[in-house]
C-alpha cells in the first residue's frame, strides 16, 4: 500500500508540473502580449463580426461570428472556453468581455455559445474580438480527485486504488453466460469478463477489431440487471459516439456537459434540452418570467425615495425571490425526474464531476478510450463506481501531454495502462479485425499486438479492384525534397512532398475511376503527422486549380493529422510522412504508437510515402520498409517523376 500511495502522490507531482508548464505556454502565447502578436500565435480572432444570433437549448444565446484575417493559422477547437472582447469600453478604457464556449469552427467562421444567458448590449458597439481562455477548472478537478484518491484508505474508493494499481487481484465470480450470437467468439469473451468481474474488467480493442460494438453490447446487457450505469471517455467526440450508438438501441440516455461541447445530432439528449421539452417546463418559464418583471419593477425604485417607496421596492424584491425560490425548487423537481427516467448518463471523463451527479454512486461505470485518458481525470469517474469496466487501446494515441519533462517521467502512462499490466487476468483483447485486409494489417499485428490479429473474411473483398495493391511505399529519397519549418507554428512542413502526395492522389483517383469511386461512395483520407504540411495540403486543394479530381471528392475527403483520425476510417489513406534531412532527425515521428493509427486506418488502400533514407534510421521504419517490400509494393519516386 505504501508504494501505491508514493506512486499516487508522485502522479500528484507531475500533475501540477503538466498544469505549469500549460499554463506557462498560455501566458507566452497569450498575456502581456499585443492583440496582432495573438493573433500570430492563433489565439484571437480580431476584428470578427456577428453574422448571426439565435436562442439555442435552455435559453442559452449562440452567435455566428466572422473574421476577416483568414489567412492566420489558429488554435480554437470545438469545446474550447473562450472571452469575446469589445474595445468600446466605457470612459476610463475599459475591455468588456463575456466568456463562451465554441461548438463549431472553420476556416473564417465560429459559432459560440455564450456562458451569460443574456446577449450584452456592448457587443453591438465597438470592434469586437475573441480570445482562448486557459481551462483552469479540469486542472483543479483532476488535483482534487487525486487527492481523494490518496487520502481513501477503505471504503470503495480504497478496494478499487489497490485493485487498479495491483496491490492486490481482482477478483470474478462463477457465473453461467449466454454468449450472443452477432458477436465473435473474442468479444463473448470479454462480454463474459465484464459479466463475471466484481471489481474490473478490461477490454484491449485494437483497429477495427469492434470495440465500440462490444461495449455498447455489453452495455446493454449491465443494464439487465442495473437499474442506471455511467458510462465516460477523455473526449466529447468519443462520448457523443457512444451515446449515438445507445440511443441506436433504443437506451434511455443523458449526455451530460455544455450543449456546445456537444454533437447537434445529440443535442435533444442533453439535460438542457431534457429540461426544455419536460412537460412541466412551461410552468418554469413562467415563475421566471415573473421573477424577472417583479425585479424589473423593484429597480425602477431610484436611490432618493421615502419609506412607503423604500417598503415597496423590499416587497417587490421580496416577492421575486420567493418565485425564483419556487422556479429554483420546480427545477430540480424535472431534473429529478429527467435522473429517474434515464438508463445511461454520459459524460467525459471531467464532466463526471459535473454538479448535477455530485453524491450519486452507480453500480457499474464504463471508460471507453480509456488509453487516452490522463490518470488524474479518469479517476474522476472512478470516484463514483462500485465497479469499472475499462476499454482502449494503449497500443494507440496516449494523452496530449504539453510538458515533456513530465511525461518523460511518468505523467503519459495511463491508468489503463498500469491496470493492464498488473491485472493480467481482468484484462482480454479482442482479435478478430473487420476492418483491413491482412496485408495492410500484418505489420500492426506483428508490432504491437503479438501477431494475434486476424483478419476476418469479409476484408478479403476490401480492395479498390483486383489489380491495384492494397499497400504502397513510395521512396522519395534521392528526390531533393527536403523539409522546413514554418516560420509562423515552427511546424515542419515539407511542400515538394505535398505536391507530389497530391499528383499521385490524382492519377489514382483518374486510374480507379472518379465515377466508380463516387458510386461506391467510398471516401479518401490524407494524413499527415504535421499540422504545417496539412495547412499546405488544404491550400494547394482548395486554393489552386492544380488537382480537380480531388475537388470533386471535396465531400469524401479527409484532411487532418494522425491525432484527428484516431477512431476513424477510410477506404483509401494516403500518409506523408514529411521527415527529409540529412541527420536522420523524425522528431516525434519516433512515436510509434502514433504512427500505428495512421497505418490502420485504411480499409481498401493505404499509400504511405516519405524518404527511406530519413526513415530508416529508427528500428521502426526499418521493419516497415522490409515489410511492404516483402508484402506490398515498395516503389521509388523515380518512377512517378523526371528530374
Amino acid at each position: 500500500m505504501s508504494n501505491i500511495q508514493e506512486e499516487l502522490k508522485i502522479s500528484l507531482k507531475l500533475l501540477k508540473e503538466e498544469w505549469r508548464e500549460d499554463l506557462d505556454q498560455y501566458r507566452k502565447k497569450f498575456l502581456y502580449t499585443s492583440i496582432s502578436d495573438k493573433k500570430v500565435q492563433g489565439v484571437c480572432w480580431y476584428p470578427v463580426q456577428i453574422k448571426k444570433s439565435k436562442i439555442g437549448f435552455g435559453d442559452r444565446v449562440l452567435l455566428e461570428l466572422e473574421r476577416f484575417d483568414t489567412d492566420q493559422s489558429h488554435v480554437f477547437q470545438s469545446g474550447k472556453s473562450v472571452s469575446i472582447f469589445s474595445n468600446h469600453g466605457d470612459h476610463q478604457g475599459q475591455e468588456y468581455r463575456v466568456n463562451a464556449v465554441i461548438n463549431v469552427v472553420k476556416k473564417e467562421l465560429m459559432v459560440v455559445t455564450l456562458q451569460n444567458e443574456e446577449f450584452p448590449d456592448w457587443l453591438e458597439d465597438g470592434k469586437i474580438g475573441v480570445d482562448l481562455l486557459f481551462d483552469e477548472a479540469s486542472y483543479r478537478e483532476m488535483e482534487h480527485t487525486l487527492k481523494a484518491v490518496i487520502k481513501a484508505e477503505k471504503g470503495r474508493l480504497g478496494d478499487l486504488k489497490e485493485i487498479l494499481l495491483g496491490g492486490r487481484e481482482a477478483s470474478f465470480s462463477a457465473k453461467a453466460f449466454q454468449k450472443i450470437p452477432e458477436l465473435n467468439f473474442s468479444q463473448n469473451q470479454a462480454l463474459k469478463l465484464i459479466d463475471t468481474a466484481e471489481d474490473l474488467a478490461i477490454i484491449h480493442g485494437p483497429p477495427g477489431t469492434g470495440k465500440t460494438t462490444t461495449l455498447i453490447s455489453a452495455i446493454c446487457q449491465s443494464l439487465i440487471k442495473n437499474r442506471q450505469i455511467l458510462v465516460c471517455a477523455p473526449s466529447n467526440a468519443a462520448v457523443d459516439l457512444l451515446v449515438e450508438k445507445l440511443l441506436d438501441r433504443g437506451i434511455d440516455t443523458l449526455r451530460i456537459g455544455h450543449p456546445a461541447r456537444v454533437d447537434e445530432k445529440i443535442l435533444s439528449q442533453t439535460l438542457d434540452a431534457k429540461i426544455a421539452g419536460h412537460e412541466s417546463y412551461k410552468d418554469l418559464k413562467k415563475l421566471r418570467k415573473a421573477a424577472e418583471e417583479y425585479r424589473k419593477l423593484g429597480r425602477k425604485y431610484k436611490r432618493n425615495f421615502g419609506p412607503e417607496e423604500r417598503a415597496q421596492r423590499k416587497r417587490l424584491f421580496d416577492e421575486a425571490s420567493r418565485i425564483k425560490e419556487d422556479a429554483e425548487n420546480l427545477e430540480n423537481y424535472i431534473t429529478y425526474d429527467v435522473f429517474q427516467n434515464t438508463q445511461v448518463i454520459a459524460s467525459t471523463l471531467v464532466g463526471a464531476a459535473n454538479q448535477v451527479l455530485k453524491g450519486i454512486d452507480f453500480p457499474l461505470v464504463f471508460i471507453d478510450e480509456a488509453g487516452q485518458g490522463l490518470e488524474a481525470a479518469t479517476w474522476i469517474p472512478i470516484l463514483k463506481a462500485k465497479k469499472v469496466v475499462m476499454a482502449g487501446d494503449h497500443c494507440q494515441l496516449p494523452p496530449t501531454i504539453k510538458s515533456y519533462e513530465a511525461a518523460k517521467a511518468g505523467l503519459s502512462e495511463t491508468l489503463f495502462e498500469k491496470a493492464i499490466k498488473r491485472q493480467a487476468s481482468a484484462a482480454t483483447m479482442l482479435t478478430m479485425q473487420y476492418r483491413m485486409p491482412e496485408v495492410i494489417m500484418g505489420f500492426s499485428s506483428t508490432q504491437f499486438y503479438k501477431g494475434k490479429l486476424e483478419a476476418a473474411e469479409n476484408t478479403l473483398s476490401h480492395r479498390l479492384n483486383e489489380d491495384e495493391a492494397v499497400l504502397e511505399f513510395i521512396d522519395t529519397a534521392g528526390s531533393g525534397y527536403s523539409e522546413h519549418q514554418e516560420k509562423e507554428s515552427l511546424s515542419t512542413l515539407n511542400a515538394e512532398e505535398a505536391k507530389f502526395t497530391l499528383s499521385y492522389l490524382e492519377s489514382l483517383l483518374k486510374g480507379v475511376g472518379i465515377g466508380k469511386i463516387k458510386q461506391e461512395n467510398w471516401n479518401l483520407g490524407l494524413i499527415s503527422p504535421y499540422r504545417a504540411q496539412i495547412r499546405k495540403f488544404q491550400e494547394l486543394i482548395f486554393e489552386s486549380y492544380q488537382y480537380p479530381n480531388i475537388r470533386s471528392f471535396a465531400e469524401l475527403l479527409t484532411v487532418d493529422s494522425i491525432d484527428g483520425f484516431q477512431g476513424q476510417e477510410r477506404d483509401i489513406i494516403v500518409i506523408s510522412l514529411v521527415r527529409s534531412n540529412a541527420t536522420g532527425e523524425i522528431g516525434f515521428l519516433s512515436d510509434t504508437r502514433r504512427m500505428n493509427v495512421a497505418l490502420t486506418r485504411a480499409k481498401r488502400k493505404l499509400v504511405i510515402i516519405g524518404d527511406s533514407a530519413t526513415l530508416s534510421h529508427h528500428p521502426f521504419y526499418n521493419d516497415l520498409l522490409a515489410y511492404v517490400e516483402a508484402n506490398g509494393e515498395y516503389k521509388s519516386i523515380y518512377e512517378f517523376i523526371e528530374f
